[in-house]
C-alpha cells in the first residue's frame, strides 16, 4: 500500500472511531433499554407460564392445598417454574371485604389484590350497584425475575396477616395486609389502609429479605395493572369517547391517551405522579407518594364483550435496589369525577374532567362551576338551577348583546345609502370603488362593520364552556327534570327500531328537538335583520341547515346541554324582540347623519403640523378639503 492508501485508511478508522464515540448511548438510554428488555423478557416468560398453567387447569382447574393423592408431578412442575415461590402457587381462593361510608372493597388472596370496588352512593343507569371493576377482568401485581424465573404475583396466593373480614370503617383507619411468603423472613407484602369517609385507600408494597433471590442485574420491578372498563351510563357511545387513560408527569402537566381512537399507547420515559383509568363520571387512579420512575400506558377498544367499553393497562417501573427491606408507598383513588372532591387532593387529579383548554377551562373554573355550586346550595332541582344560571349569564352578557344588536340595526338603517352606492357602481370592475365608497360612508357616520361580530365573539368562550361543562357534570347524573329522567344523558321520548347515522342514534330527544325549533325561529329573526343574505346564493339555505345539523349532533348528548341552549336561544329571542320594539330605523339614521354633521375634524399631531409648516416654507400648498 502506498502512502495515500495508508492515510486514507487511518482517516476512515478515525472517522468510524469518532462517529462511534459521539453516537454511543447515554447511561439513561442504556438503563431504559435494559428496562425495555426486562419487560419484554417478563412478558415472554409470563406468556409461557400462563400457557402451562392453563394446560394444568384443564386437568385440575384449582390446585388446592387440601387435595389428596399423588401431586409429585404437579409439585415438580411448580418448583420448576416458581422455585422458592412454588408453595404460593397452589391454594384455594378466598375473599375478604372491607368498607367505609363511600366505598366497598373485596380482596382476593390470589394476587393479594383488590378484586372489586363498589361506590355505595351511586348506581348504574339500570339501578344496579355501581362497581368500578370486578373479577378476573382486572390484573394487578409485581413482575420480576427471581433466580432466572419469571414471577408474577397476580397468579400467586397471599396470606391475610392483618385485618378483619367484613370490617366497616367508621371512626379510624383499618389496614388489610396480604403477604406472599417465600420462606421465614422473605416475603412480598401488600398493605391496604382504608380511611373513614374517604375515596382514597393507602397502598404500600413492602419487600423483605429477597435481595439474594431477585436477579442482581434488576434495575426495576414492573407493576402491571390492567382492567376492562365496564359501562356505567345509558349513552354507551358518549361514555366510550369520554373514557381513556390520564397521567400526570411529576411536577409537570396532565396528559391523556387519545379518547376517540380505537387504540393508543405511550411510553412515559420521565417520572410520573399518577395514572388514572378514567370514565365519563368515575375513575380509578394509582398515585405515587413521590413518583413512579416511568410507565407504559395503553388503551384499546373492546369489540367482543358488550359489557366492557375498553381495556386500560399500565406497566409501571419501580426502582429496585438490592436491600434487606424495600418500601413503595402509594395510594388508590376509587371515586367520582367530582371537581371539588378531586381539587381537594391537590395533585391536579381534577384535570381528568374535560372542561376545555385554556380560556374555556378558565371560564368553567372561574364562573360556571362557582355559580352552579352556589345555586346548588339553595335548591335541589337541577332543572331550575340551569334556568337560573341561564338567566344570570344572559344578564351578565346583555350589554354585549345590546351593543351587537345596535350595530346590526345601524347597518340596516344605512342599507338604503349602501344601495345607492351599489347603483352608482354597477359594474364588476368598479367593485373596489364600491367597497371604498361604502367604507367611507361607514367611517363618516361612525359605524364599524365588525361592531356586531366582536360582541358575539366575546360570548363564544362561554357557549363552548357550557358545551364542556354539562356533559361532564356528575351532579346532573341521574337527576330528573320534567320528562328527562337523567340530565347527564339524552332524554329519549321516542325509541326508533333502527339507528339513524351521523350520530343521531336510535331515539329522538325532546329537549334537542325543542332546541332545534327555537334555533330555527332565532335564525328567522336574524334573517329579518340581515342586509344581504337574500343576495348571496345558498346563504339562506345554509343558515337554516345549521339547526338541522345540530339536531343530529346533539340528539345523543346530555339533555341538560340541549335544555340550556333551548333556554339561551329563547331568552335571546325575547331580548331581540324587546330591543326591536324600542328602536326605530328612521330615528337611528337621523342620529347617524346628525352625528356625522357635528363630527369634528381630527386634530393634527405636532409632527404632522411641523411637516406642513416645513412644506409651506418651501412653497408647497396642501390641497383644500
Amino acid at each position: 500500500m502506498d502512502k495515500n492508501s495508508w492515510i486514507g485508511l487511518v482517516l476512515i478508522v478515525g472517522v468510524l472511531f469518532t462517529w462511534s464515540y459521539f453516537t454511543r448511548p447515554t447511561e439513561q438510554q442504556i438503563a431504559e433499554q435494559r428496562r425495555q428488555d426486562s419487560i419484554a423478557q417478563i412478558e415472554r416468560e409470563r406468556n409461557k407460564q400462563e400457557l402451562v398453567i392453563e394446560n394444568q387447569q384443564k386437568q385440575s382447574p384449582v390446585i388446592s392445598a387440601n387435595e389428596t393423592g399423588n401431586t409429585a408431578n404437579t409439585n415438580d412442575q411448580l418448583n420448576q417454574f416458581y422455585g422458592d415461590f412454588a408453595p404460593a402457587a397452589k391454594g384455594e381462593r378466598e375473599f375478604y371485604t372491607a368498607e367505609n361510608d363511600l366505598i366497598k372493597l373485596q380482596f382476593s388472596n390470589k394476587g393479594g389484590r383488590i378484586y372489586s370496588a363498589e361506590l355505595k352512593n351511586y348506581k348504574k343507569y339500570d339501578g344496579t350497584p355501581l362497581i368500578l371493576f370486578s373479577g378476573d377482568s382486572t390484573e394487578f401485581g409485581l413482575n420480576f425475575f427471581a433466580k432466572n424465573r419469571s414471577i408474577a404475583t397476580n397468579n400467586l396466593f397471599f396470606e391475610l396477616v392483618e385485618g378483619t373480614n367484613g370490617k366497616v370503617v367508621t371512626d379510624k383507619a383499618e389496614t388489610f395486609a396480604f403477604r406472599l411468603m417465600v420462606t421465614p423472613g422473605k416475603y412480598v407484602e401488600y398493605r391496604y389502609t382504608i380511611n373513614p369517609e374517604s375515596y382514597v385507600v393507602d397502598f404500600d408494597i413492602k419487600i423483605e429479605g429477597l435481595q439474594a433471590d431477585i436477579s442482581t442485574n434488576t434495575g426495576y420491578l414492573t407493576l402491571n395493572w390492567k382492567s376492562y372498563i365496564t359501562g356505567q351510563e345509558k349513552g354507551r357511545s358518549w361514555e366510550e369517547t369520554n373514557s381513556t387513560v390520564f397521567y400526570k408527569f411529576h411536577e409537570a402537566d396532565v396528559e391523556s391517551l387519545n379518547m376517540r381512537s380505537d387504540s393508543d399507547q405511550k411510553d412515559l420515559t420521565t417520572p410520573v405522579k399518577w395514572i388514572s383509568f378514567k370514565q365519563q363520571f368515575f375513575n380509578v387512579a394509582l398515585i405515587a407518594d413521590n413518583y413512579f420512575s416511568n410507565a407504559l400506558v395503553k388503551t384499546e377498544k373492546e369489540v367482543i364483550n358488550p359489557n366492557f367499553l375498553k381495556q386500560f393497562s399500565a406497566s409501571i417501573s419501580l426502582p429496585y435496589d438490592a436491600k434487606q427491606s424495600l418500601d413503595y408507598p402509594m395510594s388508590f383513588y376509587f371515586g367520582p369525577n367530582h371537581y371539588k372532591t378531586l381539587r381537594k387532593m391537590d395533585i391536579d387529579l381534577e384535570r381528568v374532567i374535560e372542561l376545555g383548554m385554556s380560556i374555556i377551562r378558565w371560564v368553567n373554573v372561574g364562573l360556571v362551576i362557582p355559580l352552579f355550586n352556589f345555586l346548588g346550595k339553595y335548591m335541589g332541582n337541577y332543572g331550575l338551577i340551569i334556568l337560573l344560571m341561564t338567566i344570570i349569564i344572559k344578564l351578565l352578557i346583555f350589554p354585549f348583546t345590546y351593543k351587537s344588536y345596535m350595530s346590526t340595526a345601524k347597518m340596516k338603517a344605512l342599507k338604503p345609502e349602501v344601495d345607492k352606492i351599489s347603483e352608482k357602481f354597477p359594474k364588476q370592475e368598479d367593485a373596489m370603488k364600491k367597497q371604498q365608497a361604502t367604507m367611507a360612508l361607514y367611517k363618516k357616520v361612525g359605524v364599524s362593520p365588525m361592531g356586531g361580530c366582536l360582541p358575539l365573539l366575546f360570548q363564544m368562550p362561554l357557549l363552548i364552556a357550557m358545551f364542556r361543562f354539562f356533559p361532564n357534570s356528575i351532579e346532573l347524573r341521574q337527576e330528573a327534570f320534567l320528562w328527562a329522567t337523567d340530565l347527564s344523558t339524552y332524554d329519549a321520548v321516542i325509541n326508533l327500531p333502527f339507528t339513524v347515522p351521523f350520530g343521531f342514534g336510535d331515539h329522538i330527544s325532546l329537549w334537542c328537538l325543542l332546541m332545534t325549533v327555537v334555533n330555527i325561529v332565532y335564525m328567522k329573526f336574524n334573517d329579518q335583520m340581515s342586509m344581504s343574505n337574500q343576495k348571496i346564493p345558498g346563504m339562506k339555505m345554509m343558515m337554516y341547515m345549521m339547526p338541522v345539523m345540530m339536531l343530529f349532533w346533539f340528539n345523543s348528548y346530555a339533555s341538560a346541554l340541549s335544555y340550556y341552549y333551548f333556554l339561551s336561544l329563547l331568552i335571546t329571542i325575547i331580548q331581540t324582540w324587546a330591543i326591536r320594539r324600542t328602536i326605530n330605523d328612521d330615528e337611528i339614521l337621523a342620529k347617524l347623519k346628525a352625528a356625522s354633521a357635528n363630527k369634528k375634524a381630527p386634530q393634527k399631531s405636532k409632527w404632522q403640523q411641523r411637516l406642513e409648516d416645513m412644506a409651506k416654507q418651501k412653497g408647497y400648498q396642501p390641497p383644500k378639503r
